[in-house]
C-alpha cells in the first residue's frame, strides 16, 4: 500500500449523467480504506480558488441516483496558466492532500497531465462525458443516459409525427462525436443519420427518401450537432426537394445531459470509482480507469484523450437496411 493518506475529488467540463455515483464511490472507497476524503467544487476553478470541502459516507448518502453532480463543474481559464495551477497546487499542500481523483472528458484529462508533469501529483481520471468519445474505455460515465434520453424524446416526437404524416429532423449533442446519434437513431428506426465522422451524401439521402415507403406516417432524421450543417440545413434541403413533406425541426439540447443515470451508469460510475482510488493506492498515476471487454483497465492520460473517431460502418449500414 501506497503512503497516500488524504485524497480528493472533482468533476470538471460537462456534466454528464452519473457523475454522482462516482463521487459515491470514490469517497467510500477511500473511507473503505482509512482515507480522508474531500471533494473540490467547480471543479479546477474549485482548485485554483480553494473550494475544497471534507466528506464523510453521509455526505454522498442518495446522491447516486441523482442527475448532475452535487460537486457543481465549470471551466476554468485560470487553471490554463501556470500561475493558476501553482495556486493550485498551494491549495492542496495546505489540507496536505496527497493525490487526486477527476471526473471528467478530454480538456480534464489534458488539465490533469500538466498538474502531474509540473507537481508531481498523483492522478486517475474516470471518463466522464455523454459523448462516449474517449479512448480506453468501452462507454464513459452519461453516455447511455444520454442516449436513453434521446431514444424517449425521439419516441414522443414519432408520436405526433405519425398523427400528422410528418418528417422530423432532430438534432442532438455531438460536437465531435457522432455515437449518440447513431446508436439512438438505429433504436428509434430512423431514415438517416448524419454525424460528424462521415461526409453526409445528401444525393443518397434523397433518394433513399424518394425509394422509401410511400404509405410512411413519419419519418426521422437524426442529425449530430457537430455535422457540418446541423438540422436546420438538413430540413431546409429536405423540403427544397420534397416540397409535400411537412418536415419539422426538433433540437433536443440539453434535455440529454439531465435526468436520474440509468443503471448501466450507476454500475460503471461505481466500478470505475473503486477502481481509481485503489489504482492510487497501488501507485498508478497519470492514468484513466476504464471498462473493456467488461472488464476494468487503465489507460495513460494522452491516449485516453484521443478521440475516438472511427465509427464502425456496419452500425450505419443497419441504419440504412432497417430504414425500409
Amino acid at each position: 500500500m501506497s503512503k497516500i493518506k488524504n485524497i480528493a475529488v472533482l468533476t470538471s467540463g460537462g456534466d454528464a449523467p452519473g457523475m454522482n455515483a462516482g463521487i459515491r464511490a470514490v469517497v467510500r472507497t477511500g473511507i473503505y480504506h482509512g482515507l480522508n476524503v474531500f471533494g473540490i467544487k467547480r471543479g479546477y476553478d474549485g482548485l485554483v480558488n480553494g473550494e475544497i470541502i471534507p466528506m464523510d459516507a453521509k455526505s454522498v448518502a442518495n446522491i447516486i441516483q441523482r442527475g448532475g453532480t452535487v460537486l457543481k463543474t465549470a471551466r476554468s481559464e485560470e487553471f490554463r496558466d501556470y500561475e493558476g495551477r501553482k495556486k493550485a497546487y498551494e491549495n492542496i499542500k495546505k489540507l496536505d492532500i496527497d493525490a487526486l481523483v477527476v471526473i471528467g472528458g478530454d480538456g480534464t484529462f489534458t488539465g490533469a497531465s500538466k498538474f502531474i508533469e509540473e507537481f508531481d501529483i498523483p492522478i486517475i481520471g474516470m471518463p466522464g462525458t455523454i459523448d462516449n468519445d474517449l479512448a480506453g474505455t468501452d462507454f464513459t460515465i452519461g453516455y447511455d443516459t444520454a442516449i436513453n434520453t434521446v431514444v424517449d424524446a425521439v419516441d414522443k416526437i414519432r408520436d405526433t409525427a405519425e398523427s400528422h404524416d410528418r418528417l422530423f429532423v432532430v438534432e442532438v449533442m455531438g460536437r465531435d462525436s457522432g455515437l449518440i446519434a447513431l446508436r439512438s437513431g438505429i433504436s428509434t428506426g430512423a431514415e438517416a443519420v448524419l454525424i460528424p465522422e462521415l461526409e453526409v451524401d445528401y444525393d443518397a439521402i434523397m433518394k433513399r427518401l424518394d425509394k422509401s415507403r410511400k404509405n410512411k406516417s413519419s419519418r426521422i432524421i437524426i442529425v449530430a450537432e457537430g455535422d457540418k450543417e446541423g438540422g436546420l440545413v438538413v430540413a431546409e434541403k429536405i423540403t427544397s426537394n420534397f416540397p409535400h413533406y411537412d418536415v419539422r425541426v426538433s433540437i433536443l439540447g440539453h434535455i440529454q445531459r439531465g435526468g436520474k443515470p440509468t443503471c448501466m451508469d450507476r454500475v460503471l460510475a461505481s466500478r470505475l470509482g473503486v477502481a481509481a482510488v485503489e489504482g492510487l493506492l497501488e501507485g498508478r498515476r497519470g492514468e484513466m480507469a476504464g471498462l473493456i471487454c467488461g472488464n476494468v483497465q487503465f489507460t495513460p492520460f494522452n491516449k485516453a484523450i484521443k478521440h475516438i473517431n472511427k465509427i464502425n460502418t456496419n452500425l450505419t449500414r443497419i441504419v440504412e437496411i432497417l430504414s425500409l
